[in-house]
Formats: C-alpha cells, structure tokens, sequence
C-alpha cells in the first residue's frame, strides 16, 4: 500500500507511548440547579482545558476502547489560521519548530510536514481510545483532505474507511478571485474494526406524527395520499363499493400488491380516496446514507448566529452547527454513548449531546479538550448557557439541563527519572498501575479490610503495597496484604524477600515500584 512520508514522520509515529501521563486536576464542577463547586459532579460529563495529546494520554486509564463516537476540526492548516506547533519531539529536524507560528504556503515550505506531526501521535491515541464499534469523523477542507486520508489509512486501517462525506459549509459563492467559489468540506470518516453500515439518520422525522396503531408487527404509522398529479390512471374499488377514478402515485399491480398487504387505509368509513401506510418502522431502516450533506440549516453561517444567540453577538472563528454534529453522533452513538472532542473549540459537541438528550431522553456523555485559554470563557461558558437555557424574546431557547466537571492538566505521573511522582496522590497512582496491568479502569473502592488489594481481574488478584514514607517489604511474616484468594498474584512493592522456588509455587509475580529508594 503506498505510505506517506515527510519531514519527522521517523520521529513521531511512536510519539505517543513517549507523551507524559498526567493527571486530571478538578477545578469545579457545574449543574443547573446549584451553578458552580468545588465537588465533583461524577456525572461523566468533561471539559478538560490543556494539550489534547496531553490529555488524550491522561484519559487512557479510564477510557481505552470505550469511546463510541469521536469528532474532531483539527486547524485546516491554511496558512491563515496562525496555529502553533508545540510537541515537544526529541529531534533537532522538529525541536527548531517549537512554537513557531505556521504561515502561509510560500513562507513555510515545512507547513505540511508540521501539522503531519500534530496530526500524527493525536490519531494514534484517538485510535486507542475509540470502541470496537466505535467511528471518528474528522472535519478538514482541501489543504490537508489528501494527506488525512493517507495518514488515516495507516493508523485506522484502509479497510476501516467508512466515507469521505461532503457537507455544504456555505450557503452562496464566496467573493473570491478563484474561478471556482469553494463551498464545502469533507468530514472523513474511519471505524475502529470495519463498520459495514451506519445507523440511518432522518432528522426531519417526528416520531410522534407516527401515532397510528397496526394490528401486525410493523407498528405504528403515518399515512400518506396516494393520488399523485401526472400519476397513473385507473378505476379502484373502495371497500364500500364506490369507484374511483383518478391520477395514482403507485402503477396499478403495485397498487393492489400494497392492498393485498394491508398497506392501505381508506377513510371516511372505507368510502374515501385510499391513503397507504408509511412505518416509522421501516422508515428508519430504509436506504442508505448519502455522502453529501447538503442540509440548509447546518452551515458555518447558521453556526455563527447560533453562536451570537448564545453569547449576545460575541464571535468566534469558524464553528461548527450543532445541527451537523447531533447528525454526526447520531450516526453512530447509542442514548449512553460517550462522545469524544478533542478539538473542543466553542464547545458545539458538548451542546450537540445536550440537545439530543433532551430531544429523547438519553444519557450520553460528552469529553471536550481545548488547549487555548478561552476553554473557561467560551467552551465551558457556552455548556453552562446550553444547559441554563439562553436567548430572549422569540429567540429565547429553554436549557437541556445537565452537569459536567471542569479540569486542568496536573502533575506528571513519572518524573524525569521515570520514577513515580508521589505528589499526585495514591488514588491516580492505583489506578494507573491497574490500568497499565488489565487495560481496565480501576472501579473498585479501597477499603481497610482490603487496603493493598486493586482489584481481581480474570482470576489474577493485583496489590499494590505501598507506603509514601517508607519502604515496603514483601516477605512471608506480611502476606497476610493478600486479602482474597485467586489463582493468581501480582504484587508491587520496593524489596521482596520471598524465595522463587515459593513465588513459583504460590503464583506470585513481583514487580518493584518505580520510586527513588535514595531519600529513605
């Protein structure tokens, strides 16, 4: 399969095993009815403001493969944006970037090859992140559409591509000196293994119009006329006996195959003009999803004045319709999916997920991540007005309701010596340990009956011995730290002295904390 390549691509496609873990540093947490505190609302609902490689390296622990949907708009990179490339890789070719402003095509030959290397390690950790069944959708326009798709057929697989989608961002040609006036954007599209379908969208359909009960399987329905100016014309026969001669929608046979079927009603007490019976049912499972997106109420105009309705006119360079993105997660995520941003910007996926929980009563979750400094003023602003309720007057939109958690990158977890670093608290230390030992999410609660013990996890039992102010010993006079009986033991402690001829009978595996002995 042809491979691109380009400056520093040998440097960071293995980046992201080398990003620091760190940890999330909880800053408030926000509901409607009691507004901002310090107390966490554990409602599964983040705003993270930092470096999103940063913090997708810091949701690892929890959410490795548990993502259902993620949408990103990375910088389009087109040389007006003035984007920063700050990964700190170590290698000369890539250092002499840091913080250097990205220009324009002919200023910045290297342009490319710089947002590559941002692209690059994000992807591979979105990638870790996205469920089995999951699917990432990735907003760009023609600067770096060529390049997505190539790099994204090596870190997602060629055969996971679902659909290079084209949406209309503008409704009219834009007064540019190019003969051709671009007016869409792609949203490339990738499954973690090989999604063949998607769900269906109809954004349109109420399901309350299909209200009408059937006596068979197929449910409840809407009906709908079947004459048809410029149709087919012919004689039927009305239940009661009355014909009727008009102009049909159907050809005759499909005409008696839908009476035979009892796909027809006929009103008036069987004396009116048939209506046939369109299944909400069916509706849903019918056709295919178009790859071009043409909707009139889902360009970035329609996102600028949703936006200045929010914020009382404030702007904001180039968001995104909540419209475009409810259709996008609609796509894929369940009612309790979790839906990942990692390029938060105004903070649209955040209220997109609100809006389709109170459209059907659904508790999806929503990750946002914005690495600028108006992640508090703008991103989390526009989440507490969605959930608030925002607007006046006709435009005055009622709120979702809602909560979420507000937080900040903290503390690396391994310091430059690659021990651990203590400050960060137990807790963040056990379920890092748990995570790097299962790939699963230490759920269990520490108790004193169990106070070494993470967790069982597939007849394995895992303990972390440890003391911040002294050394711990792993010896036959402390077994009794090993509190639950499993067919197997993996232990973490600073010295072991049990003998490996008793480690080999008993199914224990030591493994020494990585800590800096010298200051005990």
């Amino acid at each position: 399969m042809p491979e691109l390549t380009w400056i520093g691509k040998e440097k960071v496609i293995t980046h992201h095993q080398d990003v620091p873990y760190r940890v999330l540093e909880h800053k408030y947490g926000f509901s409607v009815e009691g507004g901002e505190s310090e107390k966490e609302t554990k409602s599964g609902n983040k705003i993270i403001h930092g470096d999103n490689l940063e913090a997708l390296k810091a949701l690892l622990p929890e959410y490795e493969g548990k993502i259902k949907c993620i949408y990103i708009d990375p910088p389009y990179n087109t040389g007006n944006e003035k984007w920063v490339y700050n990964d700190n890789v170590n290698h000369p070719k890539i250092k002499k970037w840091l913080n250097e402003v990205v220009g324009t095509e002919g200023e910045d030959l290297t342009r490319h090859d710089k947002w590559l290397c941002m692209m690059y390690p994000r992807l591979k950790l979105l990638h870790k992140l996205l469920s089995e069944d999951g699917a990432i959708f990735i907003s760009i326009d023609d600067n770096e559409q060529a390049n997505l798709k190539l790099i994204c057929d090596e870190i997602f697989g060629k055969q996971n591509f679902i659909s290079n989608i084209i949406w209309r961002r503008r409704k009219s040609q834009a007064n540019l000196s190019k003969n051709i006036s671009p007016i869409h954007d792609f949203i490339v599209c990738y499954s973690k293994s090989n999604i063949t379908s998607l769900k269906k969208v109809y954004p349109n359909i109420n399901e309350s119009d299909y209200k009408n009960p059937d006596d068979d399987v197929r449910g409840s329905y809407v009906s709908m006329p079947c004459t048809n100016k410029g149709g087919a014309i012919y004689s039927i026969t009305t239940p009661t006996g009355k014909i009727i001669t008009d102009e049909w929608r159907f050809k005759e046979e499909t005409y008696y195959n839908l009476l035979n079927d009892n796909r027809l009603v006929f009103p008036n007490k069987g004396n009116g003009k048939p209506r046939y019976k369109l299944f909400l049912k069916e509706k849903l499972e019918e056709g295919v999803i178009a790859n071009t997106w043409w909707d009139s109420d889902s360009s970035n105009q329609d996102a600028s004045i949703e936006l200045k309705t929010i914020f009382n006119n404030k702007s904001f360079d180039t968001p995104k319709p909540s419209t475009l993105i409810c259709k996008i997660i609609s796509l894929v995520a369940d009612k309790d999916s979790i839906i990942l941003d990692s390029f938060a910007g105004s903070g649209t996926t955040g209220h997109a997920v609100l809006n389709l929980n109170k459209l059907d009563g659904g508790n999806r979750k929503f990750i946002l991540v914005e690495m600028e400094d108006y992640a508090q003023d703008i991103t989390a602003e526009r989440v507490k007005r969605v959930i608030k309720g925002y607007g006046e007057g006709n435009k005055k939109v009622e709120g979702t309701g809602g909560e979420f958690d507000y937080y900040e990158l903290g503390e690396r977890l391994f310091l430059e010596d690659n021990n651990l670093n203590e400050e960060v608290g137990q807790e963040k230390i056990r379920e890092y340990i748990y995570y790097t030992e299962t790939k699963e999410f230490l759920n269990r609660k520490r108790t004193k009956e169990n106070y070494y013990l993470l967790d069982n996890y597939l007849n394995t039992g895992y303990y972390f011995y440890y003391e911040k102010d002294k050394l711990t010993v792993l010896s036959i006079d402390n077994l009794n730290i090993v509190t639950q009986k499993a067919e197997q033991y993996v232990i973490y402690a600073d010295i072991c002295l049990l003998d490996k001829e008793f480690m080999l009978k008993n199914n224990i595996i030591f493994k020494k904390i990585p800590r800096d002995i010298k200051r005990f």
